[in-house]
């Protein structure tokens, strides 16, 4: 069913509010600088002006109030433990990544803090543990490395969340959010290629002691292909509800063909709800609108009408601090009230209009061919090949023989595990890919399991000495492809393992994008 919300007013604002967003998106098509958003609405002054306000506002990329200048994120580098705030570079503007990665070099950073834009410091910080204990000490959560996440905002370079199984963030003291059956409404930008069939992969209102208190003490969005409760049409991935005992694509239980599989490279989830009536809307967070996958009453199963919602907000990790989930945030609000269709989509338009984007790098484009050669200073003759089935790097030159350059020469592939990553294919063994295995990288032939994709895929970024790309290996997102000993492994920046030293690793795990041998 549709209900129609309240008033002309609300109306009359949402629509001064599209329109508002509207004159931004002409600004920037017409080369005015980023900062000028400053003047312009963001997605919580449009929430505002509807009459449904932010009551949290959570960003690592962007402000999302026109005249905010706060901290958006806090970083804390593993050298020394010391913290940095980063800003945004204007008011109303992208975030400062210079920042962090000038705060960052060298050494690895987490993000320790996403603060809460909104006054009511609903900030999130390490979660933890609840039913289900974190990896970290105490059984805390894992913070997210800083940097693997890189994109562009608006044409600038900004950092997202990357939430590897294991890692998660909450507050369970809140303030305003909403509790019981009171209305609201959350919205979230995510990476729509990062996503697993873990649990569970969340953005919004929890629990307040991080266990399940049973049907209907959640309500937050969930991203992700698992089908344990709820599943929409196709093979996934879903916008879909976490309620408690139960992720819901509409109405009923199990399943709602309403609700398609979506997997833009960015990704706007929307979820609301209010006393026996709640919606699922999503889009492409880089162009168009929303569309509505439900609306209707509150699923046919006991305990969710009245909702019992307890207020506490989490990120990554499913209520009871469920840790088998992986996804990317990037940006996202919790409501006061039950926004209306015409609000949301003027904020859709907002976002739209912020130009997210990928970082443009080197040559690393799917169905290309690529030699990876090395950039320390001892090695750089030296190029990634497959000998024996293992990976090493071996000198080559244009008087090598030719099984040599067929060897370290690699197909670039949309990765296994995620879109927004690669895996590389061997040339001369079609089918047979760069995977790891005990941290060591071999080439071997792709079974098909969701195990190897995830160990034959990289993330790209950029290179670490400031020279080419670094490969973080997707399912250990602080190991990056390193040559060792002329092996390659992959490798954290320091560790128990003699491959994981702290000495040249800036330079061991940076490497060049070159044309192929082959």
């Amino acid at each position: 069913m549709m209900i129609v919300r309240s008033g002309t007013r609300n109306l009359k604002r949402a629509l001064l509010s599209v329109a508002a967003a509207v004159g931004l998106a002409a600004g920037l098509v017409s080369g005015l600088p980023a900062s000028s958003r400053a003047a312009t609405q963001q997605p919580c002054d449009i929430y505002a002006a509807g009459g449904t306000p932010c009551v949290a506002a959570h960003s690592t990329t962007r402000a999302l109030y026109g005249g905010y200048g706060g901290p958006l994120y806090q970083v804390r580098r593993s050298s020394d433990n010391a913290t940095r705030d980063i800003g945004v570079l204007a008011a109303g503007g992208t975030a400062d990544a210079a920042a962090q990665d000038s705060f960052c070099t060298g050494t690895t950073c987490l993000i320790s803090v996403i603060y809460d834009q909104s006054g009511r410091n609903n900030r999130l910080t390490q979660a933890p543990p609840g039913d289900f204990a974190g990896p970290a000490p105490g059984g805390y959560d894992n913070l997210a490395n800083a940097t693997q996440a890189p994109i562009m905002v608006g044409g600038r370079k900004a950092y997202g969340v990357y939430v590897a199984p294991g890692t998660g963030y909450r507050n369970n003291n809140t303030n305003g959010v909403a509790r019981g059956d009171q209305p609201e409404g959350m919205y979230a930008v995510f990476d729509g290629t990062h996503y697993n069939g873990g649990c569970c992969f969340d953005y919004g209102n929890a629990e307040t002691n991080s266990r399940n208190n049973g049907n209907g003490t959640m309500e937050a969005i969930y991203f992700g292909n698992s089908k344990a409760w709820g599943y929409g049409a196709g093979n996934g991935p879903w916008i879909m509800a976490d309620l408690e005992n139960g992720l819901f694509s509409g109405v009923n239980q199990k399943y709602n063909a309403g609700d398609p599989s979506i997997s833009h490279r960015f990704l706007t989830a929307i979820v609301k709800g209010e006393p026996n009536h709640w919606a699922i809307r999503g889009g492409n967070a880089q162009s168009g609108g929303l569309s509505t996958f439900y609306d209707g009453v509150r699923p046919n199963v006991a305990g969710y009408n009245p909702m019992k919602k307890e207020g506490a907000i989490i990120l990554g990790i499913g209520g009871d601090n469920s840790i088998g989930a992986r996804g990317t945030f990037y940006e996202g609000v919790m409501t006061s009230g039950y926004p209306t269709a015409a609000t949301e989509n003027a904020v859709q338009a907002n976002i739209v209009a912020a130009g997210y984007a990928t970082v443009p790098g080197p040559a690393l484009t799917p169905g290309t061919a690529v030699s990876l050669r090395a950039t320390t200073a001892c090695c750089t003759d030296r190029y990634i090949r497959h000998y024996a089935d293992k990976a090493v790097t071996s000198v080559i030159t244009s008087a090598s023989s030719a099984t040599d350059k067929n060897d370290a020469t690699w197909i670039v592939r949309s990765g296994l595990a995620s879109g927004s990553c690669v895996s590389f294919e061997s040339k001369n063994y079609p089918g047979q890919y760069l995977r790891h295995y005990n941290y060591q990288l071999y080439r071997q032939p792709n079974d098909g399991g969701s195990q190897f994709a995830a160990d034959a895929t990289f993330c790209a970024q950029a290179g670490k000495n400031g020279q080419g790309v670094s490969l973080a290996s997707y399912n250990y997102p602080s190991r990056y492809l390193r040559h060792y000993a002329d092996t390659v492994y992959i490798a954290s920046n320091g560790g128990s393992n003699t491959f994981d030293s702290a000495g040249l690793w800036n330079d061991d795990v940076s490497w060049l994008v070159s044309p192929p041998w082959a």
